[in-house]
């Protein structure tokens, strides 16, 4: 849950993956009836002729041209706390995004994360200023987690260049201008972002793009040199049913500075065509899967676990998983946590959710390489198990105690089994839903301490909290009586 997008028309289907030369029992899921073409992804590292970024591709490849389409205002399928929410206190605060491209040909993940650390100072703090407020750690990190679980990392103490929109997910940040140029900061065409951003990212529900470069403070995990990218993306799953007012993932308190971190899918899943050049390869696709979320708040959860694929085989019809867990510190003046977790799967149209607040979850996951989740509502049942025996790679995270550190560790090759039952009214497993399997899921073990495997569930969530969770409160549309008060991320 590291945080974690994107061309206007909407379609409900994701295109079928022709995977019989790579991974012949893998396939993704299918989003329209239509007939969509099928995805087509190629790499290339032969010296035929050189890339934007000095790296040798292939002339033969596949030519992909992805669409830039500007954010619409109001558009289809945008969640609750799309913005950015920055309130301009000095109060300890970071905001974090995922977006992770999946191509199931080559059976390999791009996911990208970028952060913003107490945005109040825009560069390190004078000693003055921790007099003042204390120990603060400022910057902007930027992450990939690509092909072959290699990483790269670009960070920088001034966030004076980074910027977010507070209606609509879209932000960028320049680590390095062209010469005489000025760094953007709003959404601008790719042209005239690479005629002014030497190292840098945009990223919109629509178009990604970016060049960074790794700043060598890495030496625990094996690097590529560089990375750069342009793909656009359609939009096919928000947070919630198709045809309907999308939901915010945490519930209506997601609005307060409470329950932090707070936590946002953005797009469950979509179809993303474009490039990627990573190291000396490069990466073409077309309507690959694709995903985003986000976290904000004063800090990260103690410890969590989190499970996301978009890529199943022989499923019968579209399927999007995020299932995720931690154990989070309540308000107050005393450290008290509890653990908080959902099971959350789109499929044919529909999510279906499991909370705390409808039911109960359970969990039993190990310090890493297994994760198993159970958990039940009025009418469903769900279980999923994932396993990997890959080593995994370590990610920073915004940290209050060292800010951006190595906090966690994923591996995107996760073997993935999911099923959803109907619940029969004495409780117990009915007709069968859905049940697909992956070798493509990405798996996460975060914080800590792990001593060793952690038993958990959500029996023990405070009944006035279930309670509250349930009423069906549009925020958005009571701050619309008094917009005076209404929080900008809205």
């Amino acid at each position: 849950m590291d945080t974690r997008s994107l061309a206007v028309s909407m379609n409900t289907n994701f295109a079928s993956f022709d995977l019989s030369r790579h991974l012949s029992p893998l396939r993704s899921t299918k989003l329209s009836p239509r007939s969509i073409p099928r995805a087509s992804a190629s790499i290339s590292t032969t010296n035929s002729e050189t890339s934007p970024s000095g790296n040798a591709i292939n002339s033969e490849a596949i030519s992909v041209k992805p669409v830039y389409v500007p954010t619409p205002p109001n558009r289809e399928l945008r969640t609750p706390h799309s913005g950015y929410h920055f309130d301009g206190t000095a109060r300890k605060f970071f905001e974090g995004w995922y977006f992770r491209v999946s191509i199931p040909e080559k059976r390999e993940s791009f996911c990208f994360m970028y952060s913003v650390e107490n945005p109040a100072f825009r560069k390190r703090l004078s000693p003055l200023e921790v007099g003042l407020y204390g120990p603060r750690f400022t910057g902007v990190g930027a992450q990939i987690l690509g092909a072959n679980d290699k990483y790269l990392c670009q960070y920088t103490e001034d966030s004076h260049n980074f910027w977010g929109d507070r209606h609509e997910l879209v932000l960028g940040n320049t680590f390095s201008a062209k010469p005489g140029t000025r760094s953007p900061d709003k959404e601008v065409p790719p042209e005239e972002f690479n005629r002014r951003v030497s190292e840098g990212f945009q990223a919109t529900p629509f178009w990604h793009q970016g060049h960074i470069c790794d700043d060598g403070r890495t030496d625990y995990a094996e690097t590529v040199k560089s990375a750069r990218w342009e793909y656009s993306t359609r939009p096919v799953y928000g947070w919630g049913d198709v045809g309907t007012k999308q939901k915010s993932t945490a519930g209506w308190p997601a609005a307060f500075p409470v329950f932090e971190p707070h936590w946002q899918i953005c797009m469950a899943g979509g179809l993303s065509t474009g490039w990627i050049e990573w190291g000396d390869e490069r990466f073409e696709f077309r309507d690959a899967p694709s995903y985003s979320e986000k976290n904000w708040g004063g800090g990260f959860p103690r410890k969590w676990f989190w499970v996301q694929c978009n890529v199943f085989e022989r499923a019968k019809g579209e399927v999007a998983l995020t299932a995720a867990g931690g154990l989070r510190q309540l308000p107050g003046l005393t450290e008290t946590f509890e653990n908080a977790a959902l099971i959350c799967v789109h499929y044919d149209g529909k999510l279906y959710e499991f909370v705390p607040w409808n039911g109960v979850v359970s969990w039993e996951m190990s310090p890493w390489g297994y994760w198993y989740m159970t958990a039940e509502n009025e009418t469903h049942m769900v279980e999923l198990e994932a396993r990997t025996n890959e080593a995994g790679t370590p990610l920073r995270a915004p940290t209050s105690e060292a800010g951006l550190a190595t906090a966690c560790k994923d591996s995107c090759y996760g073997e993935l089994k999911l099923q959803i039952w109907e619940r029969r009214y004495d409780g117990s497993k009915g007709k069968v839903i859905m049940e697909a399997k992956s070798s493509m899921a990405a798996v996460e073990i975060g914080g800590g301490p792990w001593f060793g495997t952690w038993k958990g569930d959500t029996s023990n969530t405070p009944e006035l909290l279930k309670r509250s969770l349930q009423v069906p409160l549009d925020i958005e549309s009571v701050f619309g009586l008094v917009p005076f008060f209404k929080p900008p991320i809205l």
